[in-house]
């Protein structure tokens, strides 16, 4: 990766109008690192690409510590940073310049083995540009149509999803600065002070997180995407807040306890020996019958984020499932369902289970890649 011709084009200067596309890729990481719960600001931004400037972009060991040390704010932020930088990247480390190869998959490939060589021909740009291009391409697949080598970049890049979980406000009343006047904290200040006026206490309703309920659908239909929604509710699991996972086929098997190992790929040997019915039939209004029956109505549900995983193909009567999922909208807060095939452009709802479910939906959303999943974390946060 060759140093930029001008220092100037690199710090930030609003006098200049042309955009490097080497500043195009860094000031993309910078607000993926945004994204990921970095507080990145501008000025930190401007600072960040006069730092690469200054060391030079055929050094990347530098650049990837000048990045930790400007777009960083609190050692809470470094294991982000790397994280981020694995994704957009393409590599958990920096690597030494070398030649860009033609597609972008060899330039992953080499990222991954750490191959290089020392000399600097000016095409480490290219480089940089290919495997986040890559990585992005990557992130935007459909999960069915990858192979068993892309399966596994995308397994790496789960990490850098962070759920966010909803939020509600609580009945009980805390002290806080704003808020309605707390009178009686307000009379015992002022009869600690012996009558005399002072300050002025007040309380509003506090806020704690919403409970999120994940019921993922792993019949046969939905094989092609059973791993990567397990790793997404690994990543949930692995979150703040209060999780429950579910999944669904011929039967309800609750999948919580398997997955709360801090390693994804144990967490995921735990969920398959723990799932008996994986890759069998559907019988969606069954399973959700048996969540409400068994843990909905005692509480699990009600004013939860309830989100369902599933293509809809039902095997049993579509009209059960519309009734079930009725019952499922009366307890929880807000239902959101999420369908593989809802992120093709061709896509209509014309399976009868999906017809008879959609009245007691909410959100009607794509499961289909890693970006849909991302945006999908985004509605269960605002829900």
């Amino acid at each position: 990766m060759s140093a930029p011709p001008s220092t100037g084009s690199w710090r930030g200067d609003a006098a200049v109008s042309t955009v490097r596309p080497a500043e195009e890729i860094l000031l993309g990481f910078a607000r993926a690192l945004r994204a990921a719960g970095v507080a990145v600001t501008a000025d930190r931004e401007r600072t960040y690409l006069g730092a690469v400037a200054t060391v030079g972009l055929e050094d990347q060991p530098a650049v990837y510590a000048v990045g930790r040390a400007t777009l960083c704010g609190s050692p809470a932020d470094l294991e982000r940073y790397d994280l981020v930088y694995a994704a957009w990247f393409g590599a958990e480390r920096p690597v030494a310049a070398r030649r860009a190869p033609h597609r972008p998959q060899e330039v992953m490939a080499d990222l991954e083995a750490g191959q290089g060589s020392s000399e600097s021909d000016g095409s480490e740009d290219e480089v940089v540009r290919a495997a986040a291009s890559a990585t992005e391409v990557l992130r935007h697949r459909d999960i069915a149509s990858l192979s068993a080598r892309e399966r596994a970049q995308l397994a790496r890049l789960f990490a850098a999803l962070r759920p966010r979980p909803p939020r509600r406000r609580t009945h009980r009343l805390t002290p806080a600065r704003r808020g309605v006047v707390d009178g009686r904290a307000t009379l015992r200040e002022m009869l600690r002070r012996q009558g005399e006026p002072g300050v002025i206490r007040r309380r509003h309703r506090a806020e704690r997180p919403r409970r999120v309920v994940l019921l993922l659908d792993v019949s046969g239909s939905m094989s092609a995407y059973a791993d990567a929604l397990l790793r997404l509710a690994h990543v949930w699991c692995r979150g703040p807040g209060h999780v429950e996972v579910f999944t669904l086929g011929t039967r309800l098997t609750h999948l919580t306890a398997a997955l709360a190992q801090p390693d994804p790929d144990r967490a995921l040997v735990a969920a398959g020996r723990t799932i008996p019915d994986w890759s069998g039939g559907t019988r969606l209004a069954h399973g959700i019958k048996a969540f409400l029956d068994l843990w909905g109505r005692r509480g699990m549900a009600r004013g939860a984020v309830v989100v369902l995983v599933s293509d809809g193909w039902e095997r049993d009567n579509p009209e059960g499932l519309g009734e079930q999922m009725r019952r499922l909208h009366g307890l929880a807060h807000h239902v959101v369902w999420a369908n593989p095939h809802r992120g093709h452009e061709a896509y209509e709802p014309v399976q009868q289970g999906i017809i008879a479910a959609l009245p007691y939906v909410d959100s009607f959303v794509a499961g289909h890649s890693l970006a849909a999943f991302s945006e999908l974390m985004e509605v269960v946060g605002d829900a």
